[in-house]
């Protein structure tokens, strides 16, 4: 699966299916395969430059990654423009860095107990104990961007984070907001989850040695990739299994986050089924879904966002074959392919 580390960052179940998608993801990071070993042990390093008595909470944090997709994408833009130096190691550990610390926030903003199969910091530590290790992991991020002879680095990274940020406290606002509106919705989910994915091209680009042409064409490949992959989330959440998904369904509607499949409904019904969508939202029980589920499928609210995560896909696609051709071009496009497949299969039995 491609996605790393929120919610579809779970590993899927399913003998077959897992063994295809494990397969297909394995073709896909071969050309990167050092790089995320590298990127591995050095994450694993960082864990001893914080103070002992908080090394535990930043070990357990830290060492709960995904399938490292923000590293593939520094290293496989670095390929594409031509040079994968031994400095983009790092630069990829900081964007893991500050992802897994807004991982930590979210979990203690969303009351979350469960993540990738196993308990949140928070539910481990507590609320306090938690934010204070995300503000100690967003801390390190930047003094490791500071490390590097020109302040580009650092400034790129403090300007990303303070967008994820920016459409964290968006997205807190929206909450059980029913005017909230698709357009609202994109530009969040462009700010809190495709933006880290943008920086990640983006740096790869530049520090490969890429034209400005080149570095923004993959910028643009990491946003629309980024806000594909953010979709196909939200409708896991709603779409997808409990075992597939690590924790139960309906978190976002716990939250009063109205993602895509929510709004659909609500642009296209009218009078009672709009009503009773509002009244699940407003007072949610997790007993609730099937009804959600109900309203869902009368508006065909998954088959609209299914084709809404395509034409992002396409986008990606088109701006990379643009590039010059090579193994780590053909990667990035089959990387797309493989969420389109993902997307594809969504609510189907493994």
């Amino acid at each position: 699966m491609v996605a790393a580390e929120t919610k579809a960052g779970a590993a899927p179940v399913g003998a077959d299916t897992d063994g295809r998608r494990f397969s297909l993801w394995k073709q896909i990071i071969e050309p990167v395969k050092p790089f995320l070993e590298q990127v591995a042990v050095q994450m694993a390093e960082q864990v001893h430059a914080f103070h002992p008595e908080i090394v535990p909470y930043t070990r357990y944090a830290l060492t709960n990654q995904g399938k490292q997709l923000r590293p593939v994408l520094v290293a496989l833009s670095a390929g594409a423009a031509g040079n994968v130096s031994d400095s983009l190691v790092q630069v990829a550990v900081i964007i893991e860095m500050v992802h897994l610390a807004t991982l930590v926030h979210d979990d203690v903003m969303d009351e979350a107990v469960i993540r990738r199969r196993r308990p949140t910091l928070a539910a481990n530590w507590g609320n306090q104990i938690s934010v204070l290790v995300g503000d100690c992991l967003f801390a390190h991020a930047l003094r490791l961007a500071a490390s590097f002879p020109s302040p580009d680095i650092c400034r790129a990274v403090a300007s990303a984070t303070n967008t994820v940020c920016s459409g964290e406290i968006l997205q807190t606002h929206q909450r059980r907001n029913f005017e909230f509106t698709r357009t609202q919705y994109f530009k969040v989910l462009e700010m809190k989850t495709a933006e880290l994915f943008a920086l990640s091209c983006e740096l790869g680009a530049s520090m490969g040695g890429a034209s400005r042409v080149c570095g923004l064409a993959l910028r643009k490949y990491g946003l629309c990739l980024g806000t594909a992959y953010q979709v196909y989330d939200d409708c896991l959440d709603l779409f997808g299994s409990e075992a597939e998904v690590g924790k139960s369904l309906g978190t976002d509607l716990a939250s009063g986050k109205l993602t895509l499949p929510v709004l659909v409904v609500l642009e296209q019904a009218m009078g009672e089924d709009r009503a009773r969508m509002r009244e699940f939202v407003e007072h949610w029980e997790p007993n609730l879904l099937p009804n959600v589920l109900e309203l869902l499928e009368k508006y065909e609210a998954q088959q609209a966002s299914r084709s809404i995560i395509h034409r992002y896909l396409d986008l990606a696609r088109q701006t990379v074959r643009a590039l010059s051709d090579s193994p780590s071009r053909t990667a990035l496009v089959a990387l797309a392919d493989f969420l389109g497949q993902q997307t594809d299969t969504l609510g189907t039995p493994a």
